[in-house]
């Protein structure tokens, strides 16, 4: 077998190791679904996980953490996993949507990037402004910094479709008020919803979905898991991060940060070649949630996919509690 062939053979086997991880972190905060309490479906999320990442053969950092701005369990920045490898960095957000899970609503998911070493950009856990739109379009069709309108009219353009049949899917906050004004003035659809922007960007680039672009500010950790997504998947991204004072442009000067303004593209925000994993917790137009099959097994749905062939590959995962132990 070829040095190319046996490259290629690991990275399948690293992508399938990645759904694992998910795995693991959506089973264990699935037991959390609709008990009303966030920070622990998280901590279990948070737990298994890293319980997962010591199988995992890689020498792994996690550069992209979950859990600062909330104060909640986290893999935090600079934190080691994995039993030895090649040197990777790594992003996760082992639950986006706690609320989601904690009151039983759609989409909440358990997710992880990975990439080679220093290719993710290492963003604080601040809020950033993103715009994103899926594959097969031409380059530059959005930009951040342009208007609203004038954004959807060169979509519509694109698509050959009119205004009024575009869906502009948003996080539901009063932040972006004035900005639901301008899109609904414009004519255009708004599904609003309350967590999980991870989702709602990568179902922008999924026919399916009936999502044309993603807009709004979210957090800066799931903009860079994002742009990871849509590395593999196709698709295009912009992001600008959102300072709220010198304290915080100057964290982010240490963590290599020098423009406060800068408007990073998608590939500067994820480059190199890309891996990425989720599984559902709860179910949404992407990934069905976590079944319980009586009281010892489950069924998981996930994604994996990788930016070096394109491939994307759903799994559904039949779990026997009695042969694996996933800390439940």
């Amino acid at each position: 077998m070829t040095e190319r062939r046996l490259e290629d053979v690991s990275d399948r086997n690293l992508a399938l190791e990645l759904v694992r991880v998910t795995e693991a972190a959506a089973i264990a905060a699935s037991r959390w679904i609709g008990r009303g309490k966030k920070n622990e479906a998280d901590g279990a999320a948070v737990e298994a996980m890293r319980k997962a990442f010591d199988t995992v053969a890689i020498n792994g950092t996690v550069v992209i953490g979950e859990g600062e701005m909330d104060e909640a369990p986290m893999l935090y920045i600079g934190e080691t996993v994995g039993c030895g490898g090649p040197a990777m960095d790594i992003a996760v957000d082992p639950l986006e949507g706690t609320s989601i899970t904690a009151k039983g609503g759609p989409n909440a998911i358990a997710t992880v990037a990975l990439a080679e070493r220093g290719n993710f950009l290492h963003a604080p856990d601040i809020y950033m402004d993103k715009i994103a739109v899926g594959g097969g379009l031409p380059a530059g069709v959005v930009a951040l910094d342009a208007p609203v309108k004038e954004n959807l009219k060169n979509l519509a353009l694109a698509k050959g479709v009119e205004i009024e049949e575009l869906m502009v899917c948003m996080l539901d906050r009063d932040r972006h008020a004035e900005m639901i004004a301008h899109i609904r003035e414009a004519g255009a659809r708004i599904l609003l919803i309350g967590d999980g922007d991870v989702a709602g960007v990568i179902a922008a680039s999924q026919p399916g979905t009936g999502v044309d672009m993603y807009l709004g500010s979210g957090g800066a950790p799931e903009g860079v898991l994002s742009a990871a997504a849509l590395r593999c998947i196709g698709g295009q991204m912009q992001g600008k991060l959102l300072f709220e004072d010198d304290t915080q442009i100057a964290r982010a000067r240490t963590m290599g940060i020098s423009d406060p303004n800068r408007v990073y593209t998608i590939e500067e925000m994820a480059k190199g070649d890309v891996m990425f994993a989720a599984t559902g917790v709860t179910s949404g137009p992407m990934l069905n949630g976590v079944r319980r099959v009586g009281h010892g097994a489950a069924v998981t749905h996930s994604i994996v996919m990788r930016s070096k062939s394109g491939t994307v590959r759903y799994i559904e995962a039949h779990h026997n509690f009695a042969k694996k132990n996933l800390g439940l």
